[in-house]
């Protein structure tokens, strides 16, 4: 699921495509992908793009009259820019918005059908819709520790709940702990006031770091790899292999349709972390499916 560093990168690529453009058509190929029919989306239409915003994980598109599209990717949700009236004729694509200057092409691989389109007429429904997770790069320390330990929970589930931070997904809250050197089954009310602050500075570095190494990549172009496995991270998407830190092999916790990546030698002092131990803790805490950690709840 692409999180905070890849939709920022996206929106400073639709920023210079897209801002004061007017959008001159709408071709919806799957129509399970538009999640609302008031106001149509054919509205749109003939309106010029006067704004771009990140909501958590979601791309907001804001148009002249108030009026806002919102584009969530979920797991396999990829945007593509693309020639002026691009074809819409393969399975994965979704819908395609046509520009004067190209088509911005709404793409989903595989069969889950997870990727959404939403359509609002005024900003009161757009905010609506925020989860309300704090913005790590402006929070206080005080703020970022009551929300971390607002109620008891693993850190994994804390960092990635969308109520508590915003744009913080499974891919990144594994680097954020490595690099924390925390383990993603501790919980919040164990942690110490350096824990918190290192685990904040963490969080702003990793967040940071990626979202520079994401825009130096793209440069000039669209954005064309984006991906939550990446070869330089540290430890997630590297089950088996070595820590580049302490040369540990890296472990996984499996849970539904769910795998978090850590290292013993950085995050647990050595231990394995046996998934049927950790049952029951993960029954309680970590949602079952990409829906449900997007969500905030255990579906």
């Amino acid at each position: 699921m692409p999180e905070l560093p890849d939709i920022t990168v996206y929106l400073n690529a639709l920023s210079h495509r897209i801002r004061d453009q007017v959008l001159r058509g709408v071709r919806v190929r799957s129509l399970f992908v538009l999640r609302t029919f008031r106001p149509p989306i054919e509205e749109l239409i003939d309106r010029r793009v006067i704004d771009l915003r990140r909501i958590g994980k979601r791309i907001a598109i804001g148009f002249e009259g108030d009026h806002w599209l919102v584009m969530h990717l979920m797991v396999a949700g990829r945007l593509h820019w693309k020639r002026p009236k691009a074809s819409v004729g393969s399975k994965v694509h979704l819908a395609a918005f046509d520009f004067d200057d190209g088509t911005l092409l709404f793409t989903e691989a595989g069969t889950k059908k997870r990727a959404s389109l939403h359509v609002f007429a005024d900003s009161a429904a757009l905010v609506a819709t925020d989860s309300g997770g704090l913005e790590i790069e402006n929070c206080s320390l005080e703020d970022f520790s009551a929300r971390l330990q607002q109620s008891n929970r693993t850190l994994k589930r804390a960092l990635t709940d969308p109520r508590n931070f915003s744009g913080i997904g499974n891919a990144y809250s594994d680097e954020i702990l490595h690099a924390a050197r925390l383990s993603p089954v501790k919980l919040t009310s164990k942690l110490t006031p350096s824990e918190i602050r290192q685990l904040l500075d963490s969080t702003r570095g990793v967040l940071s770091e990626w979202t520079r190494r994401l825009r130096d990549e793209a440069g000039p172009r669209f954005p064309a790899k984006v991906t939550a496995f990446r070869p330089e991270m540290a430890v997630h998407g590297k089950f088996g292999e070595r820590c580049p830190v302490c040369d540990m092999k890296v472990q996984r916790i499996r849970y539904a349709e769910n795998e978090t990546n850590y290292c013993p030698g950085c995050q647990t002092g050595g231990r394995l972390l046996a998934d049927r131990s950790l049952s029951r803790l993960l029954k309680g805490d970590w949602p079952k499916t990409a829906e449900g950690w997007e969500q905030g709840g255990e579906s």
